[in-house]
C-alpha cells in the first residue's frame, strides 16, 4: 500500500507513560452507537467496562438514523427470503455464513430491544413493519416513525446508565490504540475533557467508532463521523477491507446553503415517486423495480438525470400521501419540510444523493476479532462480510445489534486471561521542518475532492488525481503534532481518504456501490473478492 512518504507515523502524539494519567479497565469500548452500547451491555455481565464517547452518548450515527431495523418479524416472511435479499444486494461478495448468522439472530435481539423499552411503532399491539428498496417483504421496524435510531439509542442508553459495572466517559477523544511487541492491543491514549492526555489500559478493546461520511462534502452523517476508528486501526496495523465501498443515500433534502438532511427510504417504500425537473417520473427507465431498486441503482439514476438535465437535484413527490398520516408517520421529515416552507400536499421535495454509510472497515472474523490480538470491532467501523459490495437498507442497525453482542462476548472470553497491565512506553515525535497547512482549509478541500473524484461514479484519472493531492496534503499535516481533536480528525480523514482512493483505483470493475465509468461491467474472474490493505 503506497503511503511511504506521507503516512509513516505510528502514533499521532508523543507518549510518556511515566508522566501521563492512567486508568485500568477489564474491557474498553470506544464508541457509543448501537454497536458500542450493545457490546458494553453484553460485556458488563461478566466484567468491568469503560465506555468512551467522543462527544455525548447522543452523538452518533445511530441517534440520527431515520430508517428502521430489518428483521424477520412477520409469519409470512422467512430467514431464507431476508438472506436472499441481502446476498443479492451484496454484489456477490457478501459472506453467506455471516449473513445467515446475523439474520437468524436478529429477531430475538429486536424483541429484546422492545422489552428494554424501545418505542417501536405498533399496529394492533404488534411491532409494525414496512418495506424498503431491495427487500422482497415488509420487515422494517420503526420507532417514532422516522426517528428509529434515536428510539433505539435512548433505550440502550437508559439501560447502560443503570449498569453499575459500566463506567461512561463522555467527551473523551481516543487518539491512538496502544499495541505491544506481541501485536496485541493493550489500550488507548486519548484526550480527557480537561484537555490533558490519559492512557486507558484494557484487557480487551472494542472499536465501535462508526463511519466516515464526513469525508464527503455531501453527507447525511453528523460531524462526529470523521473516520477516527479506521485511522487508529490502520496505524496500529489492522487489516482494512473493502474501503472502496461507500454507500450513497439517494435522497437527502437539497436546499442550497443548508446542511444535508436524510429523507428516509421508507417514503419510497410507501409510494413516493422520484421526478425530474420537468415533473417526469424516471426510475423505471433505469430499473424495473423503479423507486424500490437498491440504493446504488437509485443514486446513480438520480445523478445521471441531474447530468442530463443540468439540474442540481431531482424531486420526491408525496403529494398523493394523506398529509395528516404523513405528519404522524414521519414527524421529523414533516417538521424539516415545514421549516423550509415546503407544503408536501402540493410541493415536491428537492433531493439529491449524499454519502451515507461506510461498508468497508476493519476486517473482522465471525467472533468480531481482528488481526491484532485483544482488539475487536463492531458496527460501521467493521467489515464483517454482511454487506458485501452494497448494504441492504436497514441491515446496519441489525448488524450493530448482532455483532455488538458477539464482540462483547468475545471480549469477555479473553479478559480473565488478559487483565489490564501497565506497560512502560516512551514515544517521541520529531519536530516538523515543513510548513503548516490550515487544518480547516484542508478538511474542506478534502471533502470537496472526495465528492468530486471518489464519489458515486469513478474513473482512473480522477482517482489518481485524488491520491496525488491527498498525498501532498499528508506531507504537511501528518508530520505535525496537534493538541485538539480538530487536528487529529484531519489526520484521520486524510489517512482514510487516501486508502479509499487507492482501493477504488485497484477495483477495476463496477460492483455494488462502486461504479467505474471506465470499467462499467462486473468482472467476476478477477474481482469477485475483497481488497485488503495493511500498513507496511
Amino acid at each position: 500500500m503506497p503511503t511511504k512518504q506521507a503516512d509513516t507515523r505510528r502514533y499521532l502524539v508523543p507518549i510518556n507513560t511515566a508522566s501521563t494519567q492512567q486508568l485500568f479497565t477489564d474491557c474498553l469500548v470506544i464508541g457509543a452507537g448501537i454497536a458500542g452500547l450493545r457490546a458494553a451491555l453484553e460485556a458488563a455481565q461478566d466484567c468491568n467496562v469503560t465506555l468512551l464517547c467522543k462527544g455525548t452518548l447522543s452523538d452518533s450515527n445511530t441517534w440520527n438514523a431515520q430508517g428502521g431495523v430489518a428483521s424477520v418479524l412477520a409469519k409470512t416472511d422467512s430467514f431464507e427470503a431476508h438472506i436472499a435479499d441481502t446476498l443479492k444486494t451484496g454484489g456477490g461478495i457478501a459472506d453467506t455464513a455471516v449473513v445467515e448468522r446475523v439474520i437468524k439472530e436478529g429477531p430475538a435481539l429486536v424483541r429484546q430491544l422492545d422489552e428494554w423499552g424501545t418505542s417501536f411503532d405498533r399496529v394492533d399491539g404488534q411491532i409494525d413493519i414496512t418495506r424498503e428498496g431491495g427487500h422482497c417483504h415488509a420487515r422494517i421496524a420503526h420507532a417514532h416513525g422516522d426517528s428509529t435510531g434515536r428510539g433505539i439509542a435512548e433505550s440502550l442508553i437508559r439501560r447502560v446508565r443503570e449498569v453499575s459495572t459500566i463506567n461512561i466517559v463522555e467527551n473523551f477523544y481516543a487518539i491512538d490504540l496502544l499495541t505491544d511487541k506481541k501485536n496485541e492491543c493493550i489500550g488507548v491514549i486519548g484526550q480527557r475533557p480537561s484537555g490533558s492526555l490519559q492512557i486507558i489500559w484494557a484487557g480487551a478493546t472494542l472499536l465501535a467508532t462508526g463511519g466516515a461520511g464526513r469525508l464527503y462534502r455531501e453527507t447525511t452523517n453528523p460531524e462526529c463521523a470523521t473516520a477516527d476508528g479506521l485511522g487508529m486501526a490502520w496505524r496500529a496495523g489492522a487489516v482494512l477491507r473493502d474501503m472502496e465501498f461507500m454507500q450513497f443515500h439517494p435522497t437527502t433534502l437539497y436546499i442550497a446553503g443548508a446542511s444535508r438532511a436524510l429523507v428516509t427510504e421508507t417514503l419510497r417504500g410507501e409510494g413516493a415517486i422520484l421526478r425530474d425537473g420537468d415533473g417526469e417520473p424516471f426510475m423505471k427507465e433505469y430499473d424495473p423495480a423503479g423507486e424500490l431498486a437498491p440504493r446504488d441503482v437509485v443514486s446513480r439514476a438520480i445523478l445521471d438525470r441531474m447530468l442530463k438535465t443540468g439540474a442540481t437535484h431531482v424531486y420526491l413527490d408525496i403529494c398523493h400521501f394523506d398529509k395528516r398520516h404523513f405528519q404522524r408517520r414521519f414527524p421529523l421529515i414533516s417538521e424539516l419540510c415545514e421549516s423550509f416552507d415546503i407544503d408536501v400536499s402540493k410541493d415536491l421535495i428537492p433531493v439529491r444523493p449524499s454519502a451515507h454509510y461506510m461498508i468497508g472497515g476493519v476486517k473482522a472474523d465471525k467472533d468480531a476479532a481482528t488481526n491484532i490480538g485483544r482488539l475487536f470491532v463492531c458496527g460501521e467501523v467493521a467489515s464483517t462480510g454482511l454487506h458485501g459490495a452494497n448494504r441492504l437498507g436497514s441491515n446496519s442497525l441489525l448488524e450493530g445489534l448482532v455483532f455488538g453482542k458477539i464482540a462483547g462476548q468475545s471480549a469477555v472470553s479473553i479478559v480473565n486471561g488478559a487483565k489490564p497491565q501497565y506497560y512502560p512506553m516512551e514515544v517521541a515525535v520529531p519536530p516538523s521542518d515543513r510548513s503548516r497547512l490550515d487544518a480547516e482549509d484542508v478538511r474542506n478541500s478534502l471533502r470537496a475532492l472526495m465528492w468530486r473524484n471518489v464519489g458515486i461514479t469513478r474513473q482512473q484519472t480522477p482517482l489518481n488525481e485524488a491520491a496525488e493531492i491527498i498525498t501532498f496534503w499528508q506531507r504537511y499535516v501528518m508530520d505535525k503534532v496537534f493538541t485538539a481533536p480538530f487536528g487529529w480528525e484531519c489526520q484521520n480523514m486524510l489517512t482514510v481518504a487516501r486508502l479509499m482512493a487507492h482501493a477504488a483505483n485497484e477495483r477495476k470493475e463496477s460492483r455494488g456501490v462502486h461504479y467505474r465509468q471506465d470499467y462499467k461491467e462486473r468482472d467476476n474472474k478477477n474481482f469477485a473478492k475483497h481488497i485488503e490493505l495493511k500498513r507496511e
